[in-house]
């Protein structure tokens, strides 16, 4: 609309300007054939020749000398002079919306140049209502020559819209349909094709994001798939772990001392072993049994934990380091414990031997008034990239060839069971440290 006023009253300006000088231009012609004769000339071709020209009179300046050349009867009064010679743009649009506007009939007089250099200037006067009429006329005409170009106008830009942004809309809805049937139909994700640049961009987003959706459901029905393998193994595992235990109970009552001592760490050995495969099949329901809360000194734990894993401190390529005090007892589930420390200590065990190089493993423990806490650090060589992005993930943080990541997410998983938490503290060249914090505050709850 505002690009119709633009060009609809300006042009209606110019037509009222070109309708005025064309009545100058008849006029002057008219009054100089007066001139040409001596004014001697019969009434009724005076008449004739001001009704050609549409005017009531024609006054000419010629020499300094302001004549009338044509004259007859104004039926009423002047009621505006406009000048032709001094008319800016701003002029000639008021000037023309007034006559527009007013369906009265006036009689007005005009003024401009004669064409040629035929005098100084010229006057006539001039009745409105042929002046309207003809520029509603050409108004209509302007209107509907703009009606019709905003209708083709309105064609392309529906046909534009169409090609450029509704089709590939629509095609996006389409592959968001098919792909939500079947999301893990790696054939389903849209292909770009878009020309718009934003929508082309959007189309790359969902594509980026469909296959790693797609990905994500791959990885996560083979983990399915295991998790049920694993369960099964655990479950049969679990039966001949209850079998070789019962033997082992029997072993104890031997008479030999020799084996009398290695009774009981074989009992313990193949107690855990059955607690393991029970856990295995708990995880692979997602869920982990809760804590058995006890008091315990963590010293001895650590200790059997070393001596299970193979480390002495006195020979050997990996030196244990323990800084536990002898009197530190907290409370928690010793078993769980056993197995996130036994976790921590033999993955350091074998990122020192993986380097074949001689190094250490400090295990060293402590309390404040909110919470105990128990750090394992080693002079490894420190963890990938990669394992640090998704190192607590379960089949997605395993740091050795082959390794699955249960080990630190089951870990994580038991430390959160107490409360607490599991953190690396850091990780480099010089080795890598972690933290298990436990509250205090949780476990006098449990009082």
């Amino acid at each position: 609309m505002l690009a119709e006023i633009l060009i609809f009253v300006p042009s209606m300006a110019r037509f009222r300007a070109d309708y005025l000088v064309s009545r100058l231009e008849k006029s002057q012609i008219a009054a100089l054939s007066v001139l040409a004769s001596d004014r001697m000339i019969a009434p009724e071709l005076e008449r004739e020749l001001l009704a050609n020209a549409g005017v009531y009179n024609v006054v000419l300046r010629r020499d300094e000398v302001r004549q009338l050349v044509l004259s007859s009867p104004i039926p009423a009064p002047i009621v505006e002079t406009y000048d032709l010679r001094t008319a800016g743009p701003w002029a000639l649009i008021r000037d023309a919306m007034a006559v527009m506007l007013n369906p009265e009939p006036q009689v007005i007089r005009v003024i401009g140049y004669p064409v040629q250099q035929a005098g100084q200037l010229i006057e006539i006067t001039l009745n409105t209502a042929e002046l309207r009429v003809s520029m509603l006329d050409y108004g209509l005409r302007i209107l509907a020559l703009s009606a019709l170009i905003s209708v083709v106008t309105a064609f392309l830009l529906f046909l534009a819209v169409q090609r450029l942004l509704v089709v590939p809309i629509r095609r996006v809805v389409r592959s968001m349909q098919a792909y939500a049937q079947a999301p893990e139909d790696a054939r389903r994700v849209i292909t770009p094709e878009a020309r718009v640049v934003e929508l082309r961009i959007a189309e790359e987003a969902l594509q980026s994001m469909q296959t790693q959706l797609t990905n994500s459901l791959r990885q996560k029905e083979r983990l399915a798939q295991l998790g049920g393998a694993v369960a099964k193994i655990a479950h049969d595992l679990r039966n001949i772990l209850t079998t070789a235990q019962l033997f082992a109970d029997r072993i104890e009552g031997s008479a030999d001392p020799a084996v009398a001592r290695s009774a009981p760490k074989l009992v313990a050995s193949i107690s855990r072993a059955v607690s393991l495969t029970e856990a295995t099949l708990a995880f692979g329901k997602a869920e982990e049994p809760p804590p058995q809360l006890r008091l315990f000194a963590l010293r001895p734990l650590v200790e059997d934990i070393i001596e299970g894993e193979g480390l002495a401190a006195d020979s050997g390529l990996v030196q244990p380091i323990l800084d536990i005090p002898p009197g530190l007892v907290l409370r928690a589930d010793s078993e769980q414990l056993h197995r996130v420390l036994s976790n921590l200590v033999r993955n350091a065990r074998q990122a020192i031997e993986a380097t074949g190089k001689a190094g250490t493993i400090e295990v060293s423990a402590g309390e404040d008034d909110a919470q105990w806490w128990i750090r394992v650090g080693d002079t490894g060589p420190g963890l990938p990239p990669k394992a640090r992005e998704h190192l607590f993930s379960a089949f997605q943080g395993g740091v050795r060839r082959g390794g699955t990541g249960l080990g630190l997410a089951i870990a994580a998983e038991l430390v959160r069971g107490h409360g607490g938490r599991l953190e690396l503290v850091r990780t480099d060249e010089d080795g890598s440290e972690f933290i298990i914090r436990l509250p205090k505050l949780a476990a006098e709850s449990d009082e």
